[in-house]
């Protein structure tokens, strides 16, 4: 059965709609959107893809669609072969006849992929072979030529609103890159993104052997890509080149002059006048008003002619403060010439006369260094001097003098240097503290390297190289009880705990606990209870230091506990609670520098895995669970619970030698072997707040007092120095430090002096070891 006519034209128009569809589909690159992007890079492209792993997620959905796409048009091929065979003949009609205005369908047509050409061809070869006969063609083409008036009137449409494939409008496309379709067609279904499989060698091979990769782009409003015809690639690269898109437009074309210059009769508008343009202004008669009350009231004061007299500056005046000179701030008036004097005169007094030797001696200076610049000379009258030989020298350099030599009035600051120096209370209302040498604790033979104090501050143990250890009582300066090592002793420390009566001492490669036997006998023999009690665990563990209890003559002179470590011990330190024990063994290449004991376990460990640098010395907190660790050049801060480091604090000298905690916790004092004192507040910087550079040689020791605000540092320049220093409660207000006194009394012997200091617990006292044997109390 033949369609009727009217099906023949639904089908055209449906035709011709899918035409208009194709081409607005292939051309996006010379969209609004596309021109942005019309350089073709890849990396552009990426934007909107899918990843392969996203595009598989989809792919199933997309091939179904497609496919029943494809069978339903198949199946109107069938039906209908000859209306399409007949819109085909009118499509090349219609193109020959406006060939010249417009690009063919065709051409349109062809940057397309392979996939829709495939399948125009298959329309194309199904429809002839349903119908073959020549009668068919040309009713068909009849009825094409009724047709083809109402169909051209739309044919070239060059309105904005075209009938785009994508109807999501100017939305930036990276909107849909998490869903299978891209945006949707005029009918409102979703266009599906087509499947984009290939890897990075599949676009290498494309790269490679596709003839067409170069001029290929991905269109972003549909996902599909395009092959540029040639004229698109030309008007591509006439673009980047700067040009204009269009080959026949000339910008060299001649100007057109619009408005000619000859003044016409009749005006270019014939609009009537205005009303307001016959009306005095009432805006412009309130402004007039205005600037004439101003001039009456001297506000405002009308020009005056300008002088045209020129005016000089006299360049010798005065500071008149009328002259314009004069008024400038910065004005410094020329120096006058100095008034001549007797030398000058042509017959001066006899003493102004040079001699022979002092004319000799002035020919022989240098000119800039004469006192005078001439030679004074007598004569008899005034008709008789001569012209004076470097006048004109004389008056050039004065006019050199006058206009290149900068004249510049310098700002001085009167400030009175009194008022630089901060105010620091004076020393008298900040007593109590040490000012005179009481005690001198005499019996050492070498250089007594350490001192500690008893908790109750009755008793002073010190060590010396003398391989001895002595305690003395405070107040008397007595030695009750001497006691012998193996060694030169580099250490001592009394247990900070005053229910326990135990004292460190190191020399060499061992720690002694000794127990002196003094002040309170319950406390000495808790003391030795406390250690015999210990019963050995089950499982023993290897550990890096040897435990040993002493015995025999040693147990008679106090030795309780010996602790073998594998290398010389320099300085041993207590914890508050008086249970644990801190060594340190200076040694550049080991991880083991610094060793904790437990001495009711019996237990040794090592806090660190590695150390950085050479560990100098290492504190406790007082309050907190904190362990301080100086080295040579920083202080670094560990928390012994989290075990990690908190802080690290840099002190700015070369060589850190000893440090010591204030009670609080919350500042450090570090002494160093370059003369400088760095006081820390940790709750400010990790750098010093304040570097003291009080003493002429290296610091040895530096000692916090538990109770007053004090702290001492001493030097190897044989002088102890107090400073006070107080912490403030206040955490806006920074502390107050200031030195007090200077004590001496320690002979410097083999260029040392001083080498530890320590307070005494309750009073305002502090004693100190030197390198002359002896130990001193200043109070």
């Amino acid at each position: 059965m033949r369609p009727t006519h009217s099906g023949t034209m639904s089908k055209l128009k449906n035709k011709k709609r899918n035409l208009e569809e194709n081409e607005d589909e292939q051309l996006p690159i010379f969209d609004k959107d596309g021109g942005k992007d019309a350089h073709l890079d890849d990396g552009d492209e990426d934007q909107g893809d899918l990843s392969d792993g996203e595009e598989s997620v989809f792919s199933g959905l997309e091939e179904s669609g497609s496919e029943s796409d494809d069978e339903e048009e198949e199946e109107e091929d069938e039906e209908d072969g000859s209306e399409e065979k007949s819109s085909d003949i009118e499509e090349n009609q219609t193109a020959d006849g406006d060939g010249d205005d417009q690009l063919s369908a065709k051409e349109v047509i062809k940057p397309q992929t392979d996939g829709q050409n495939s399948k125009e061809e298959k329309k194309k070869k199904k429809a002839a072979g349903k119908e073959g006969g020549e009668e068919s063609v040309a009713s068909v083409r009849d009825s094409g030529l009724q047709i083809s008036s109402q169909v051209d009137e739309y044919e070239h449409d060059t309105s904005d609103e075209e009938d785009i494939r994508n109807t999501v409008g100017n939305i930036p496309m990276e909107w849909y890159k998490d869903y299978p379709h891209i945006g949707y067609d005029l009918e409102g279904k979703k266009i599906f993104k087509p499947i984009r499989n290939k890897d990075e060698l599949d676009e290498f091979l494309d790269k490679m052997e596709n003839p067409d990769y170069w001029r290929t782009v991905q269109d972003k409003m549909t996902g599909a890509d395009i092959r540029l015809s040639d004229e698109q690639v030309d008007l591509v690269h006439r673009l980047q080149q700067g040009k204009f898109g269009d080959v026949n437009f000339n910008e060299y074309e001649p100007a057109i002059d619009f408005f000619s210059n000859e003044v016409m009769i009749h005006p270019v508008t014939n609009r009537p006048q205005d009303k307001r343009s016959f009306i005095p202004s009432l805006i412009e008669k309130e402004k007039v008003g205005k600037l004439v009350h101003a001039i009456k009231m001297g506000w405002i004061k009308p020009r005056r002619p300008k002088e045209t007299t020129p005016q000089y500056y006299d360049l010798w005046a005065k500071e008149d403060p009328n002259s314009i000179l004069g008024r400038h701030k910065m004005h410094v008036p020329a120096p006058k010439m100095k008034l001549p004097g007797h030398e000058e005169s042509y017959n001066p007094p006899p003493e102004y006369l040079l001699s022979e030797e002092e004319r000799l001696a002035w020919e022989q200076q240098d000119p800039e260094y004469r006192k005078l610049s001439f030679l004074p000379q007598k004569f008899a009258c005034l008709r008789a001097v001569p012209a004076y030989s470097r006048f004109i020298h004389e008056q050039f350099e004065r006019c050199l003098d006058l206009y290149l030599c900068p004249r510049q009035r310098k700002m001085r600051v009167n400030v009175n240097p009194e008022d630089l120096i901060p105010k620091l209370p004076k020393p008298k209302d900040l007593q109590p503290f040490p000012t005179t040498q009481s005690l001198v604790y005499r019996g050492h033979s070498s250089l007594v390297r350490s001192i500690s104090i008893s908790p109750s501050g009755q008793w002073l143990v010190s060590g010396s190289d003398d391989c001895t250890v002595r305690f003395w009582e405070v107040s008397t300066a007595r030695c009750l009880k001497t006691v012998e090592v193996g060694g030169a002793v580099k250490g001592v420390a009394w247990n900070p705990n005053p229910s326990i009566c135990l004292v460190a001492v190191s020399y060499d490669d061992t720690v002694v606990l000794l127990n002196p036997g003094l002040g309170d006998r319950l406390v000495c023999t808790a003391t030795d209870q406390l250690i015999s009690s210990y019963e050995e665990p089950e499982e023993v563990m290897d550990q890096s230091v040897q435990w040993a209890v002493a015995e025999g003559e040693g147990h008679e002179q106090g030795h309780r506990l010996i602790l073998k470590h594998p290398k010389a011990v320099r300085q041993v330190t207590w914890h508050g609670k008086g249970d644990y024990l801190a060594c340190v063994m200076p040694d550049n290449g080991s991880s083991l520098q610094v060793v904790i004991h437990q001495v009711s376990k019996r237990r040794t460990q090592n806090p660190f895995r590695k150390n950085k640098g050479l560990v100098q010395c290492v504190s406790f907190h007082p309050i907190r669970p904190y362990f301080f660790v100086a080295t040579q050049r920083y202080v670094r801060v560990y928390n012994l619970i989290k075990q990690e480091l908190t802080k690290k604090l840099m002190a700015n000298c070369k060589w850190i030698s000893s440090m010591a905690i204030h009670p609080g916790g919350d500042n450090v004092i570090c002494g160093s072997y370059d003369c400088r004192l760095a006081w820390f507040d940790l709750d400010l910087s990790t750098k010093p707040y304040k570097v003291l550079r009080h003493h002429k040689k290296a610091l040895r020791s530096v000692a916090y007092h538990r109770h007053y605000p004090l702290f001492a540092s001493g030097s190897d320049d044989g002088s102890v120095i107090v400073c006070h220093g107080m912490v403030y409660n206040d955490l806006l207000q920074n502390p107050l430090i200031v030195p007090v006194k200077v004590l001496k009394g320690h002979t410097i012997t083999h260029d040392l002096g001083v080498l530890d200091v320590t307070f005494h617990p309750t009073q305002p006292w502090v004693f100190s070891s030197g390198a002359d044997g002896t130990v001193r109390l200043f109070t």
